[in-house]
């Protein structure tokens, strides 16, 4: 069984696709940017758009019955790597004690040229130790 994933705490898509998809006990996001969950565009620095990023991540992953606690897999976008190190702390203050596997890359280009995105894997009603 498959569930679509829909919540108005996060940003809503931007094309053709949804916030995120339940499949069994796994979710799969959409790669979120910072977008306020009015779709406004945050400006700022890495530091501040990752944030939002991640929060947008939170109120997916709440809705689809899940967590930041709960993520298996990350994967980043992002505009530049030389952003890496400010990144990293800001990703660090969300994943303090549960570190999930992550891929990193740097991109040409984002929607709305944001210096970030972030998608994820996660479960569901399982505990992570």
């Amino acid at each position: 069984m498959v569930k679509i994933v829909a919540t108005a705490e996060a940003p809503a898509a931007i094309g053709p696709y949804s916030q995120a998809v339940i499949a069994g006990d796994m979710v799969y996001t959409s790669g979120q940017i910072p977008l306020r969950a009015d779709g406004t565009l945050l400006e700022g620095g890495i530091a501040e758009q990752a944030e939002q990023v991640l929060k947008n991540l939170e109120a997916v992953l709440r809705e689809a019955g899940s967590g930041l606690t709960q993520v298996v897999k990350t994967t980043v976008f992002l505009k530049d790597m030389n952003l890496f190190a400010e990144f990293n702390e800001m990703y660090g203050s969300f994943f303090k004690d549960h570190k999930p596997a992550r891929s990193t890359v740097e991109v040409a280009r984002l929607p709305k040229d944001v210096l970030v995105e972030i998608e994820c894997i996660a479960l569901r009603n399982v505990e992570i130790v």
